[in-house]
């Protein structure tokens, strides 16, 4: 519901209004409020005011065993599920000291790649629809839904794999899996020019996009902003090529970061749709190397009740929309002392504050959706 009130300035400024926007509305991609004051159709400040969805997911990580608080962390990005569980066990892991097998850590990149790609397509799929164009919104699930099932036969679930498990994963791969992968990324990417063709060779959507929502490499510094937003900046930074982890440092071949120089809204598009590209690339890169693998343990075993060793650790990885990182203290026992959780979202949402001003509210739900954000990634 949108919501206006007046405030009455003084005589030279005239009148503004005060706009709220949310905090649950059809610009803003869930619960999220936009306080905006408006000088006419142009937006004088804007004030992002978040917490409508907050779950305390950080105190419930206190209550939680090492092997249950993958649930919790699941979910705060429910489009990047894989990715935020990995996270965690790999905090985990470093604080036990423990190495994980090969196969492990080639199937953990390879559902990275694959749940980057799922997530890629949500955004766009959904970017163009809030700017008027419906068809590639449908194009994108369809390459989404043979993704889907993929995952959800290695794992058992469609959005919260519940795969990764402190040591490895839950289980091996079925049998005949790889096959059935690579030839649904071979079929992904055959198709992704749809895309290409439906919205950047759009003239309309580039004339809503090019030079819109300009955010400078100084403000994404500020406000800690990270992943393709950040690149479409030309902050060459990604954790993938820059600290290496899982198999990433042996990807190095097939590993490209992609960055733009605008740092307009159509950059931050053109970023999203090249890196999944590049996450396919990986994907099969992943598979060649699972194949020549040979037969072997998926996960390590451990004690029935795990405890950490008391001390503290980060664990940050370069997940689908950005930095996500998770720092860990133990006291010696079953549960964590502390998790913090470093949330990509909540930091790139930030940046509407400086993104906002000066545009009409026409450009306003374009910016905001170029922002790439979950919202329950920002509040967790």
């Amino acid at each position: 519901m949108t919501e206006t009130t007046i405030g009455i300035g003084g005589a030279a400024e005239g009148t503004d209004m005060v706009l709220n926007i949310g905090p649950q509305h059809p610009s803003t991609h869930g619960v999220l409020r936009l306080r905006l004051v408006l000088d006419g159709e142009r937006i004088r400040s804007a004030e992002p005011i978040v917490g409508y969805m907050h779950r305390g997911a950080e105190k419930l990580f206190e209550a939680r065993d090492y092997r249950q608080i993958v649930m919790l962390a699941n979910r705060h990005d429910w489009l990047s599920a894989f990715s935020n569980e990995l996270g965690v066990v790999l905090a985990v892991e470093r604080m036990l000291g423990m190495e994980v097998p090969e196969r492990a850590v080639w199937t953990r990149t390879l559902l990275a790649e694959l749940n980057r790609v799922l997530n890629h397509l949500m955004f766009l799929g959904s970017y163009p629809l809030e700017l008027g164009g419906i068809t590639p919104i449908f194009y994108a699930f369809t390459e989404r839904e043979e993704l889907q099932q993929v995952m959800e036969e290695v794992s058992g679930g469609r959005m919260h794999y519940m795969f990764n498990r402190v040591g490895g994963l839950k289980e091996d791969l079925p049998n005949g899996w790889t096959g059935r992968a690579r030839a649904t990324v071979a079929a992904v990417r055959s198709r992704m020019g749809r895309i290409d063709d439906l919205v950047l060779g759009n003239e309309i959507f580039r004339g809503r996009t090019r030079g819109v929502g300009v955010l400078s490499q100084q403000d994404v510094h500020g406000f800690g902003v990270s992943g393709p937003i950040a690149r479409a900046s030309g902050v060459d930074f990604d954790l993938r090529r820059d600290e290496p982890y899982l198999a990433y440092g042996e990807l190095a071949d097939t590993m490209r970061v992609v960055t733009r120089t605008e740092g307009d809204c159509l950059a931050r598009f053109e970023v999203l749709l090249e890196q999944t590209h590049v996450a396919l690339d990986l994907a099969d890169a992943c598979l060649d190397r699972l194949t020549d693998l040979p037969p072997g343990p998926i996960n390590q075993r451990l004690p029935k009740v795990l405890k950490a060793p008391e001390g503290h650790t980060y664990a940050w990885t370069e997940n689908p929309l950005g930095l996500n990182g998770y720092y860990l203290v133990s006291k010696g026992e079953k549960t964590p002392y502390r998790l913090k959780l470093r949330s990509a979202s909540f930091n790139n949402i930030q940046a509407l504050t400086v993104l906002l001003p000066g545009t009409l509210v026409a450009d306003m739900v374009a910016i905001l959706g170029s922002m790439f954000f979950v919202v329950g990634d920002v509040d967790k």
